[in-house]
């Protein structure tokens, strides 16, 4: 049987990751600057070009 080690860290910044591209997301969608998305998300701007 296989068994993994859970990691609350890890589950924690993946979740944080995923939710601020979410955001980026829908700020791109509402048609805000990738300038402001950059700066709300922290995300580097190539990030939210690929979403």
């Amino acid at each position: 049987m296989l068994m993994t080690e859970w990691n609350w860290d890890n589950a924690l910044a993946f979740r944080f990751e995923e939710g601020r591209e979410e955001v980026a997301r829908t700020a791109l969608a509402e048609g805000l600057s990738l300038d402001i998305i950059r700066k709300i998300t922290g995300l580097p701007a190539e990030t939210i070009k690929t979403l």
